[in-house]
């Protein structure tokens, strides 16, 4: 037990010196901050980082002091975006922190080589993995046709909510599309719940009130559904209209990731996917 506490005491001393190395060589202007008078310390100022991470400056002065407190994925991702982390140093801020990525741009712990082997495996059925704030973690080929090309988005428009309300050929393929918006922000909400205070969570909720009136609307309806299937029809523009079977598989607790998957109703739709799959498949 002791040797656990040493090990425990030497890694938040690790994260507080890596933080205050990390936060002295970034300039306020690197983040759009004006440099102002007086400035002793190099870099940023821990109410700097503590205001562009959306965290009390209290908290994050003591998680530099290296004090015993507990912090959140959600908050460690906030800190790394606000300090400008690259892909090696996040790494080391997670790995120092005892804590998993959150981001969608790592590799997830819950997306296996074996489940990404199944995801494979269910072609051409359209199947995916799905966080609970909607992040589209990973996909198999006719998921990544079925309502645009995923391959050709940016990994942090790879988010369902900014999807159904932004993207133009998402929306396209949606046949009831004022429903499915209206059922997605409900079960958005539901799920939102128990992450209100999580910087991830806000940044995303801030961005779909920035970007789409509907959304906005949609929203202060204060509406709540609970996950579960339900049938589809989806209007891909490659192959035509395709009745689906919406279904999610939980990968862990049901606030947690989940594997989803469209299953044909009919066999037109079945071919149809098979025709999608072939075409996904060409375009490889």
């Amino acid at each position: 037990m002791a040797t656990m506490v040493q090990e425990t005491d030497v890694r938040r001393h690790e994260l507080a010196g890596f933080l205050r190395s990390r936060r002295e060589r970034i300039t306020p202007e690197q983040v759009g901050l004006p440099r102002g008078r007086r400035r002793r310390t190099p870099g940023l100022r821990r109410e700097e980082v503590a205001h562009l991470s959306a965290v009390g400056v209290t908290w994050y002065t003591w998680l530099e002091q290296a004090r015993d407190i507990q912090v959140s994925p959600q908050v460690l991702d906030a800190i790394a975006r606000a300090l400008l982390l690259d892909q090696s140093e996040r790494s080391h801020l997670f790995a120092l922190a005892g804590a998993t990525d959150p981001a969608p741009g790592t590799p997830c712990p819950t997306v296996t080589p074996a489940l990404r082997q199944l995801l494979e495996q269910l072609e051409p059925l359209p199947a995916c993995v799905m966080n609970s704030r909607y992040d589209i973690l990973a996909y198999n080929r006719t998921y990544g046709r079925l309502f645009c090309d995923l391959d050709s988005l940016p990994r942090e428009d790879r988010n369902c909510m900014i999807l159904a309300f932004t993207n133009d050929d998402w929306r396209a393929a949606v046949a009831d599309l004022a429903d499915a918006t209206r059922v997605l922000a409900a079960k958005f909400r539901a799920s939102m719940a128990e992450h209100l205070a999580e910087p991830a969570w806000k940044a995303l909720l801030g961005r779909l009130e920035t970007s789409s009136p509907e959304f906005r609307a949609v929203w202060a309806r204060h509406e709540v559904v609970s996950q579960g299937g339900r049938t589809k029809l989806i209007r891909n523009a490659h192959v035509g209209l395709l009745r689906l079977e919406h279904n999610n598989l939980w990968l862990g607790p049901t606030a947690g990731p989940r594997l989803v998957s469209y299953t044909p109703l009919d066999d037109e739709s079945r071919e149809r996917l098979e025709k999608l799959q072939a075409l996904a498949l060409a375009a490889a």
